[in-house]
């Protein structure tokens, strides 16, 4: 429902698309105002201010915090674009040969993010010292629409289409499980016989899921993990057998890969950005730089 402003045709500042942003982002008013710091009561009166303004609500407001209206959305599209412009041509501003600098907000799996990002990362570092990290994990992909990230790194078979991005490789996985757990069994086990680790509901349509599905439908899994990551954990520690990428197990004393590599659990490694974004210097050099240095091996 409308509010009975009157519309005052006010024109938009930078201000005032800046604020828009920092409420989209950090969702609630204490959110926003940590990311423009100043205080909550701040951004109440200006986000009061400026829907009178224009006569219309901005945000609706709910339990969630602050969700934009199709005005709000629209409207920050526009403020995305003048801000990436923006960087830009602070970039193109530098002087030439000037050290890469600012904050690179990186979202990615705690799997990928502790087995194959975390050794690249402090090479890029180093060899980017003014570029500040900010890593996020999470099995959802970010919205990088709303800059809750700049760069995603997802395995994935399909990524979004309105983000751009580049292919880093291929990622094999297989059935592995510990050696003291095999020693058990008085003859090698078949899959059907031991006891299983699997990813829980939250992950439902993983690759994972529908192969033991499909190849194994009398199997129930004894235990149940919210990521890839602690199944790997939990077949360490010899609880069972579990579908795990190769990257993560394949040097690990402890176990044996009991099935695989299985071609039908392979997934694609990929770097991904919102295009307003994909020419930001910082940007560049992270998928530069991981592409050259991020061994899938």
């Amino acid at each position: 429902m409308k509010p009975s402003y009157a519309n005052t045709q006010s024109p938009l500042s930078l201000a005032d698309l800046e604020l828009l942003l920092a409420l989209i982002r950090g969702r609630t008013l204490n959110g926003a105002a940590e990311r423009l710091k100043v205080d909550t009561s701040t951004v109440f009166r200006s986000i009061k201010r400026l829907e009178k303004e224009l006569g219309e609500l901005l945000f609706e407001r709910s339990r969630q915090g602050y969700l934009p209206t199709e005005l709000g959305r629209e409207l920050a599209a526009h403020a995305e674009r003048i801000e990436s412009h923006l960087q830009q041509a602070r970039e193109t501003a530098s002087k030439s040969g000037s050290e890469a600098a600012g904050v690179l907000r990186i979202t990615t799996t705690d799997t990928i993010l502790n087995g194959l990002l975390l050794p690249a990362l402090a090479g890029f570092a180093s060899a980017y010292p003014k570029i500040d990290l900010e890593l996020v994990v999470s099995n959802a992909l970010a919205n990088l629409s709303q800059r809750d990230a700049d760069v995603a790194i997802r395995a994935t078979r399909k990524p979004p289409e309105h983000l751009v991005g580049s292919r880093i490789g291929t990622l094999p996985s297989g059935v592995f499980a510990a050696h003291a757990y095999l020693q058990r069994f008085a003859q090698k086990p078949t899959l059907e016989e031991m006891e299983w680790i699997a990813l829980d509901e939250s992950l439902a349509d993983h690759p994972s899921q529908k192969w033991r599905r499909q190849r194994l439908p009398r199997i129930h899994p004894r235990y149940r993990c919210n990521s890839v990551l602690s199944v790997a954990g939990a077949v360490v520690w010899g609880m069972g057998a579990g579908v795990v990428p190769l990257f993560l197990l394949k040097d690990n004393p402890a176990v044996s890969m009991v099935a695989g590599p299985l071609p039908e659990l392979e997934t694609d490694l990929w770097m991904l950005a919102h295009p307003d974004i994909r020419h930001l210097q910082r940007v560049r050099l992270l998928f530069d730089f991981l592409k050259s240095n991020l061994s899938l091996a």
